[in-house]
């Protein structure tokens, strides 16, 4: 069997970045299970890529594009059109994939899943009533109208205000569809706020909250749906629906990292991120296993993604030695921190972590401490639950690295 010091499952934005970053250093594979590298970044065609690493607004395969053309340059081997059905470990990773050329088997020492997410379809949020075509999730309707050029519909409802919500509700009436409303079941949109004000408050359509999709109704085609309102704990209240006739129906419904290998390789998940619990190197709980990009934690900026993915490259590439985990804990108005771990023999100078609130906050201070000392603090005078929040802290002066805790409470 071939063997590899690194192989990288999934060529999305954050595979690619954690390939680049480890070419040179290792003999790597990455393994990709579409026909070409960029993961979702292809059917991305709207601009708002790479304005952090780049200070410029690209297009999905604009962003992708620069780094398929940086990894060209390397030596990192290849594997297109191929799927991971099998990985465990004995005194190395074996790893088996199906390919056009038929079964392959690798070892290697270390593994960086860079898998993304995949998005809650029709029944993962119980939506009731007739099996009828015309129903599609966010990614599969920008699929069908920016890859294959084909119109899902003409009247549309969209059932979530998360961001590939938000821009597809923009994309169809571009494309001459009448999209009829956004309804949103939590009070507060999902989205980042400039994608409000460019896709929905640009284009006159319509936002409602407190919001959901109750029944879908058709024989063959879907022909209308039942909308509902719902109470403080979304749960839907009886006399409330109403009927909006339509022929189609987005589901933009929140993301979930693909973390199937991880659960293959007994990767302990973090149940509120839905991926990996990891430390600042994005190694997890499993040695020699890395996770990175929407795998390890739904991202909003596509340059986070390719941050991530740099870390598990850099570090991935280095001799473990033996770690010092400490945990770090989240107290007052957070959803999670990433990393939820510290190892104290790793670097500690330059640590990047991510934070959500879990409210509509105005007027905050983010304080980190270890054994009650301050080692960072950062005033807020807004947050949002869909922006996610990026700082980088220096835990090398800190006399003491135990008891690490994350607050997040009024300035």
């Amino acid at each position: 069997m071939q063997h590899y010091d690194i192989v990288i499952i999934g060529g999305g934005p954050a595979g690619l970045a954690a390939a680049i970053k480890a070419s040179g250093q290792a003999k790597v594979l990455l393994i990709e299970r579409e026909q070409r590298l960029g993961g979702i970044l292809k059917q991305c065609i709207h601009d708002g890529f790479g304005v952090v690493r780049f200070g410029e607004k690209l297009s999905g395969p604009e962003y992708a594009d620069r780094f398929v053309k940086e990894l060209a340059k390397t030596n990192v081997e290849v594997a297109l059109f191929s799927f991971v059905t099998n990985v465990r470990r004995a005194d190395m990773f074996e790893l088996t994939y199906v390919c056009e050329n038929g079964v392959k088997n690798v070892t290697c020492d270390k593994i960086i899943l860079a898998t993304g997410c995949r998005e809650r379809t029709k029944n993962g949020i119980f939506i009731q009533g007739d099996r009828c075509s015309g129903v599609y999730t966010a990614g599969a309707a920008q699929n069908l109208v920016n890859i294959l050029g084909v119109m899902p519909g003409r009247r549309t409802v969209i059932l979530g205000s998360g961001d590939i919500g938000l821009i597809m509700a923009r994309r169809l009436t571009l494309e001459g569809a009448k999209v009829l409303g956004v309804y949103e079941a939590k009070p507060t949109p999902s989205g980042l706020t400039r994608n409000i004000h460019q896709c929905l408050h640009d284009f006159d359509i319509p936002l409602h909250l407190s919001k959901t999709v109750t029944r879908v109704f058709g024989r063959d085609r879907l022909e209308k749906v039942e909308i509902s309102d719902v109470d403080d704990k979304m749960r839907p209240i009886a006399g409330t629906e109403q009927i909006v006739e339509c022929d189609t129906l987005i589901l933009a419904v929140g993301l979930i990292p693909e973390n199937e290998i991880a659960n293959d390789l007994s990767v302990k998940l973090d149940y509120k991120t839905k991926g990996a619990f990891v430390d600042q190197n994005c190694q997890t709980l499993t040695d020699n296993v890395y996770a990175c990009g929407n795998a390890l934690h739904v991202n909003d900026l596509v340059d986070y993604v390719s941050e991530s993915g740099e870390i598990a490259g850099v570090n991935a590439c280095k001799h473990n030695g033996e770690r010092k985990l400490t945990n770090i804990s989240v107290s007052g108005k957070i959803m999670y921190v990433v990393p939820q771990m510290l190892d104290v023999n790793s670097d500690l100078d330059k640590v990047v972590m991510y934070f959500r609130a879990s409210d509509d906050l105005g007027n905050q201070r983010l304080t980190i401490t270890s054994n009650g000392e301050t080692v960072f603090t950062k005033r807020y005078l807004k947050l949002l639950p869909p922006e996610m929040e990026r700082i980088v802290v220096d835990f090398s002066k800190a006399s003491n690295l135990n008891n690490i805790t994350v607050t997040l409470e009024d300035a």
